[in-house]
């Protein structure tokens, strides 16, 4: 198939990009958060010009996108489309391969096919963001607030439009997930996080607060199964296209190793206070130390949750998932620089909740930038270990928080002398 790049097509992708935008506006008008004309006028302006800046940001191609990303639909286009995905390709999940497959029938360039499914996800995370603060704050300045937060926050904004990434996918379906379990909608819950793990592995670090879910009584032994249904149904249309069921459900297990073997890529973990040059330990000894680490962190903190099970409110859950999202993978070797994805986004709602927690959701991001413009430039703004700093400084504070909230909670006090 030819792939053009006329006019004509170029109106068509600024066509999609516009319609992406009226997407965020329903969404806004429907949460109620356009009900005044000066929200009504700022969202206009903002989410205009939230697009403006993705327009921009289309054409530009990284090394990702080059090396793996056009070379895996041009696979596509070469074997036959949807029936190639019998075969074996790339290393995402096999959701998102459905989507390359469907771009090697489109004659546009898929740089912007690509991008354009990114951003039209930036538009549910924001949505998944402002839900969650919905929930606590019946506000729809605060609504409109957080939704255009999220748009212009940097690594949303350099993961999808200008990288070409697709976090915004997982975490807009893992914090809907979130939200789903908080307004007692299990079903919707484990179907959202069950799909979020069905496009990135990543969903992990969102998936332990499911056990704290679990004990709390928001989810029920009898909606765990809807997971694994959720995700057989996923890779179902693979299967159907002669893909061996046993390799569609080993899939990350058989990816693991594409992760790399160094301890650190460009990212803001423990990892980053190493250096390589002459530091002599075993790299394999280091690696089982952080994951024995995240496993006894998460551990420490499900543990917690659950012994305090009975003081457990709304807001103390929240507060956990975003402990858990930034600690675990902050401990974790072999960490790439968009593995904070996550934690950018729920300690960006956090901070709805708390203003206190405003500096962890300010330091994480700026954590996540100090990598992001690490490969993006090819050097470094800050050395990583300053991004670890900002991150050890941001987990202390969401720890003081979340034991604070925790602790006078058990004792029938309230630290903000809420209803």
């Amino acid at each position: 198939m030819l792939v053009f790049l006329s006019e004509g097509v170029m109106d068509a992708v600024l066509f999609i990009l516009i319609i992406e935008a009226l997407l965020a506006f329903v969404l806004l008008y429907r949460a109620g958060a356009l009900d005044s004309r000066g929200r009504l006028l700022a969202g206009v302006l903002l989410i205009s010009a939230a697009f403006v800046l993705r327009w921009f940001a289309l054409p530009h191609e990284t090394a990702d996108y080059r090396d793996f990303l056009s070379r895996w639909v041009q696979w596509f286009r070469d074997n036959g489309g949807f029936r190639a995905l019998k075969g074996s390709i790339g290393n995402y999940n096999i959701p998102y391969l459905y989507f390359l497959a469907a771009f090697s029938y489109i004659p546009v360039r898929d740089l912007y096919l690509i991008k354009l499914l990114s951003i039209l996800f930036d538009v549910f995370l924001a949505y998944s963001v402002s839900r969650i603060v919905s929930f606590f704050r019946d506000s729809p300045s605060l609504r409109l607030l957080s939704f255009l937060l999220v748009l212009f926050w940097p690594t949303v904004l350099l993961n999808g439009a200008y990288w070409g990434q697709c976090d915004s996918i997982y975490v807009a379906l893992a914090l809907l997930g979130y939200s789903c379990a908080l307004r007692e909608k299990p079903v919707l819950s484990m179907v959202f996080i069950a799909l979020s793990f069905s496009f990135k592995l990543q969903a992990v670090f969102f998936m332990p607060l499911y056990a704290v879910f679990l004990f709390h009584g928001r989810i029920r032994w009898k909606h765990l199964p809807v997971f694994p249904l959720t995700y057989v149904l996923t890779v179902f249309p693979a299967v159907l296209a002669g893909r061996p069921f046993s390799e569609t459900i080993l899939l990350y297990s058989d990816q693991l190793d594409s992760i790399g073997t160094g301890l650190n890529y460009n990212s803001p973990s423990v990892f980053s206070f190493l250096d390589f040059r002459s530091f002599s330990a075993d790299p394999e000894l280091l690696t089982r130390l952080g994951i024995l680490a995240a496993f006894l962190f998460m551990g420490a903190v499900l543990l917690l949750c659950l012994i305090r099970r009975r003081s457990l409110d709304a807001k103390i859950l929240i507060l956990a998932g975003a402990v858990l999202v930034l600690g675990i993978p902050f401990l974790l070797p072999r960490m790439h620089e968009r593995y904070f994805f996550g934690a950018d986004m729920l300690t960006l709602a956090v901070c709805f909740l708390f203003p206190e927690a405003i500096p962890a959701a300010l330091l994480t991001e700026f954590a996540s930038f100090l990598g992001y413009y690490a490969y993006l430039k090819g050097q470094y703004l800050l050395l990583m270990r300053s991004g670890a700093v900002c991150l050890l400084l941001a987990l202390a504070l969401l720890l003081f928080l979340f034991s604070r909230r925790l602790f006078a909670a058990a004792d029938g006090k309230d630290p903000e002398g809420e209803k």
